[in-house]
Parts: structure tokens; C-alpha cells; sequence
């Protein structure tokens, strides 16, 4: 797996990352805010929070988005308003937040009514995930926006550093070569144990996350961008698991979703309890998504970036929404469970799992795309007009 180091990227620029994503033919002058999450949302009065312990991320989006967007960029852009507000922490990805919004005055005010009907484009820069609901509401609210959850140091100089224009067509190449398979058969080996995961994807339309917010049309891009991936028809076999903790557990996957979870090694309640979470909510077990990175990028320990790592894969699990699916917040037994877990298989993230290799149906013909964590000879032949292949040179399988 190439790893690019933060060296070989240009530095960060929020003028760049604003004007590629969004575009700079604006007629008129469009109307910008941030949305942070913080526990109590009296720390945003007089924004408390910057001399709280912790809340990195809120601290970048208060230090370097708004300060830029305060001195110079919004009128480089024809940005105005520069709105910063904060709700509550969700306590979970992409779970809907509540309507409370608060400003540095105290204010109380409505997500609904205050800020999603009355701004052109909103930066939500959080410690949680608000793509799905954000993405919801940019369509009932018609606004532009974009979602850059854990934010850190790598991430802004990295992942957030380059050009979009490129990163969208790397992406639309490796969503061609994968558009309209038939299913992936994703093979996990963990202590010398083996299972695989079928994902069937019944030939729809690859989709790809690739930044770009064009004018015209309601849109939360997730940056760091750059991946392509299906939302699965069904799915069957098994694959391991990580928990936070570093527990390991073996997830039997049956018409689609999670069934059973069993313990390999580590907390035995972690997986009791994961059981009867999928009994009383069944909906957490569906599988809403398999996803491919396409970006040549340094691991940031945050899974929105990572997943955009070429070579990486992952599944998700429950909504699926805000990706084309039908698994919405509703249909869930509890609002609490209507998330969208994302679960990243990379050697710094699940360091006891390898994917051995994740295979491709498509026009009868069954394709290895990934080995060990990277890509395929053939993959990189169909990719070499848009990616520095030699740089794979040793070590393409």
C-alpha cells in the first residue's frame, strides 16, 4: 500500500477547498455558516469551549474555518454572513440531531427554522457524522453544504489539501471499472481463520463521493472525498469485526443483514450486548453500503479519511438514506439505533484482520480488484490514466 507522505501535499487553503467544491460563478453573494456539536450547548456562549480541555475538532472549525472565512475568503468567494452555531452532541454517526441551536450571544434557535432555510451553504465540522440528516435536509431546504467530522492536523493537510477537480475524475475511473457488478465476495482471514462476505449489488449504478457541490443542485459533499461504492440488494457469509476496545467478533450476515455476532477474542459483553441490540432492533444489522477508497492519502486515525485510502474497504451498517437507499430513521425500533456505522478494514485500524482478497462479478467474468490491502494489477491497468501507477510498481498483485 502506498502511503503518501503529508510532504508531497500543497498546504491547506480553505479559499482552494471552498472555490473547487462549491464553485466561484456565483451571480450573487451566497450566505455561509459552520455547525459544530458540543455536550452543553452553553459553551458556546462566548464560545466557552475553545478554553474547555478537548474539542479539537470544534477548536479547527472556530481557528482555522472561521478565522478564514472572517478575513478574506468569504469576500474572495462572495461568501457572506459567516453564521457559526452549535447543537448538541448526537452521541452517534449520523443520527439526526435535535432542532436546538445556539450562537456566541446564547441564542436559542432552530435548525429548521433559523439556519437550514436562511443559508446557501453550511460546514458541519463535528465529532460525529452529520451526512445522512444533513444531507436530508439540504434537499427539503435547497442549500449546498458539507460534512468534515473529525478533523485533525493529518486530515487538514492532507485529505483536505488537494485538488477536487482531480480527485473527482480518479474517482469517476475507478467508478467505471466498478459500475454494474453483479456482486463482491470480500475474503477476511483473522488468526488463521477464514470467511468471506458476499455483497450483491445487482448491476445498479457505482456512485461516487468525489467533492464536487456544483451550483444549481442541493448537495452535502463528506470530505475528505474520494471513494465509490452500492448501496447492496442483499448480502450473505460472515466477516469479523473490531470493536472499539479491540474486541473481535464474527458477524453472520444472512438476506442482507447481521443475524449474530460470536466472540473470538476479548469482552464477551461487548458481543452480548451487540446480540441484543440486533433482536430488539433488527434494522441495526442491515448491511447500507460497500465502499472503496480511491485517494492516495497518509493514514489520519479518523475513518473519513481512511476509507478514502486506496486499497481500503468497508461495509456500513443501518440508514442508508443519504447514499440512495430506503433504510430510513423510521424504520428503525428506536431513533437512537437510526445510525450509519461505518466499519473500515485497513492494517492501522484492524490490525488482526487481513482482507485477503475482495473479487468483482461483472459480465460473467470474476475479477480480483484487492489483495492484502492492495490494488490489483488489473485494477491499476484500468486506472493508469489517472493515477501515478509506478508508484505500485513492487508491490501490485
Amino acid at each position: 500500500m502506498y502511503l503518501p507522505k503529508i510532504e508531497e501535499f500543497p498546504q491547506f487553503s480553505l479559499e482552494r477547498l471552498l472555490g473547487t467544491c462549491f464553485g466561484t460563478n456565483h451571480s450573487e453573494s451566497l450566505k455561509i455558516c459552520i455547525l459544530i456539536d458540543l455536550p452543553d450547548l452553553s459553551l458556546m456562549h462566548n464560545h466557552d469551549f475553545l478554553n474547555a480541555d478537548g474539542f479539537s475538532v470544534q477548536k479547527y472549525a472556530h481557528s482555522v474555518f472561521l478565522n478564514d472565512l472572517v478575513n478574506g475568503v468569504s469576500e474572495s468567494l462572495s461568501f457572506s454572513d459567516n453564521g457559526f452555531f452549535a447543537f448538541k452532541t448526537t452521541g452517534g454517526s449520523n443520527l439526526d440531531p435535535d432542532d436546538a441551536v445556539t450562537n456566541f450571544a446564547g441564542d436559542q434557535l432552530s435548525l429548521n427554522g433559523d439556519i437550514y432555510p436562511n443559508y446557501d451553504i453550511i460546514l458541519a465540522i463535528t465529532d460525529y457524522s452529520l451526512t445522512a440528516p444533513l444531507t436530508a435536509s439540504a434537499k427539503i431546504y435547497n442549500f449546498r453544504g458539507a460534512t468534515l467530522h473529525g478533523v485533525n492536523d493529518i486530515i487538514l493537510n492532507s485529505g483536505l489539501s488537494v485538488d477536487y477537480n482531480v480527485i473527482s475524475k480518479q474517482s469517476e475511473l475507478f467508478r467505471q471499472v466498478l459500475d454494474q457488478s453483479e456482486n463482491f465476495e470480500i475474503d477476511f482471514e483473522v488468526f488463521g481463520t477464514t470467511s468471506t462476505l458476499k455483497i450483491d449489488c445487482s448491476q445498479q449504478s457505482a456512485q461516487k463521493s468525489h467533492g464536487l457541490c456544483p451550483l444549481g443542485k442541493p448537495d452535502v459533499a463528506n470530505l475528505p472525498a474520494g471513494e465509490v461504492y452500492f448501496v447492496p440488494t442483499s448480502a450473505s457469509g460472515s466477516f469479523p469485526f473490531r470493536f472499539s476496545d479491540g474486541t473481535l467478533a464474527q458477524m453472520d450476515v444472512e438476506n442482507g443483514a447481521i443475524v449474530n455476532a460470536s466472540l473470538i477474542r476479548g469482552d464477551q459483553q461487548k458481543v452480548d450486548d451487540r446480540n441484543t441490540q440486533l433482536k430488539d432492533d433488527p434494522a441495526t444489522g442491515i448491511i447500507g453500503e460497500l465502499g472503496f477508497g480511491t485517494q492516495l492519502l497518509p493514514f489520519s486515525g479518523k475513518d473519513i479519511q481512511d476509507e478514502k485510502i486506496l486499497g481500503t474497504c468497508h461495509v456500513a451498517t443501518g440508514r442508508s438514506d443519504h447514499l440512495g437507499g430506503n433504510l430510513t430513521p423510521e424504520l428503525f425500533n428506536s431513533r437512537l439505533n437510526a445510525s450509519h456505522d461505518d466499519i473500515l478494514y485497513a492494517p492501522p485500524k484492524t490490525p488482526e484482520i487481513t482482507v485477503s482478497e475482495v473479487r468483482m462479478l461483472k459480465n460473467g467474468q470474476t475479477i480480483p480488484i484487492l489483495r492484502n490491502f492492495q490494488p490489483t494489477s488489473y485494477l491499476l491497468d484500468q486506472l493508469s490514466s489517472e493515477y501515478p501507477t509506478e508508484k505500485f510498481s513492487v508491490s501490485a498483485v
